[in-house]
């Protein structure tokens, strides 16, 4: 009888009856762009860091080819005492690819995007952007695209994120910064921010600051299908003062509406999408120590980075040259408690939806705040300068 049995089982096996065992599932977690050192620090949802990625392995590579070409050097080398602030900038945005397997990274400085296998640490690929720095990204609501904004040659690049391969491009204003993918995929917007980095920061030499525009094209064609020119807009709401380069954003999530920071202002707009017209603005308050000198705010910020809770209720701010985040309610604009934080540089929602992470560029850490209640939850050490913040995977048991 066992001797049967034991055949029996040997049948089904080789007949592939027996159902194969399921691989273990992707791990969802928080990753942190440390700018200036080219690592990403990655936490778990309890904010525990858990490891950290390299996204420079071949540094020394690229900067042997980038010393090599004086052209390609001096774009390097202005980025660094730039928008850089005196560093090299080696990690600016970052997602990770369908199956967790791989983290791919924008590199400002090196001009490029990599694909950095998580397992092995290794470059599984790299596209060289078009001109010399890449920006911010954006990821496509399945995971398959990735576009990076090219900000020297006005260009946004779309990839697979698996391949590298360039799957379509177009051309956007001056200095594209950045991208956010709606209507599930079928369009991507561009917000182009002109140039950030000269000294004609007067209300009255805004006009010096390039060709700002958004630009929003088919995700099938790339051509593009709207531009929205947010100069007109403020003009006929009466706010000819702000600028007009469109900085962080948020869609209500039936994206009928969008949220925007612009260079210069302790505040945001809000601007209906089917009407073309900008409907309220909320300034939040200045905090007195901050420079009134525009030319020492960080790359024409005041206040840089938005995101809004799943239910579409509040908003997280980032104010980053007043030192300070903020949840505002979307109904009301009133502002919650003013939390402090050095250079808070981005805001990204929780895994949950009940909190939003800010990344404090200025004292290494990230923030987490309560939706609900507008304080704080707990700060974590990350690495130097934080910025982007993103959701991501990480295969299972990865850095256990």
């Amino acid at each position: 009888m066992r001797r049967a049995l034991i055949a029996a089982c040997a049948a089904v096996i080789a007949a592939g009856s027996l159902p194969a065992a399921a691989a273990p599932s992707p791990r969802e977690v928080l990753f942190v762009g440390n700018n200036w050192e080219g690592t990403v620090d990655v936490l778990d949802h309890r904010y525990t860091k858990i490891g950290r990625v390299d996204v420079v392995p071949d540094k020394a590579a690229r900067l042997r080819e980038i010393y090599l070409n004086p052209i390609r050097l001096a774009f390097f080398l202005g980025v660094r005492h730039g928008p850089g602030e005196g560093h090299d900038q080696l990690v600016d945005d970052m997602y990770t690819t369908p199956d967790g397997a791989a983290l791919v990274a924008s590199r400002p400085s090196l001009a490029d995007v990599v694909s950095i296998d998580l397992t092995t640490g290794a470059v599984r690929w790299r596209f060289p952007v078009s001109g010399f720095r890449a920006d911010h990204m954006a990821v496509s609501p399945d995971g398959t695209k990735v576009a990076v904004s090219a900000s020297t040659s006005n260009t946004v690049h779309v990839l697979d994120i698996t391949t590298g391969r360039e799957l379509g491009s177009f051309r956007t204003g001056d200095k594209p910064h950045e991208n956010v993918y709606t209507d599930n995929g079928r369009h991507l917007w561009n917000m182009s921010i002109g140039e950030v980095i000269t000294p004609f920061d007067a209300p009255e030499l805004d006009w010096t600051k390039g060709d700002r525009k958004i630009t929003v094209v088919d995700t099938e064609t790339y051509e593009v299908v709207e531009v929205i020119d947010m100069r007109a807009r403020l003009d006929a709401f009466g706010r000819p003062d702000l600028s007009d380069a469109v900085r962080p954003v948020a869609f209500s999530p039936d994206e009928r509406t969008l949220y925007f920071q612009v260079s210069f202002f302790n505040g945001f707009l809000e601007y209906d999408v089917a009407s073309d017209r900008i409907t309220r603005v909320k300034e939040l308050p200045k905090n007195p120590n901050t420079n009134p000198d525009r030319t020492t705010w960080v790359n024409d910020s005041r206040h840089h980075g938005m995101a809004m809770n799943p239910d579409g209720t509040k908003l997280c701010v980032a104010g980053t040259m007043d030192d300070y985040a903020t949840i505002v309610d979307r109904t009301s604009l009133q502002e919650g408690p003013l939390v402090p934080a050095a250079k808070p540089y981005w805001a990204t929602v929780n895994a949950d939806g009940t909190a939003c992470v800010i990344s404090e560029s200025a004292a290494d850490q990230i923030t987490v705040i309560d939706f609900r209640t507008g304080n704080r939850i707990t700060s974590v050490p990350v690495g130097d300068h934080p910025q982007r913040i993103r959701l991501g995977t990480v295969p299972a048991g990865w850095g256990t």
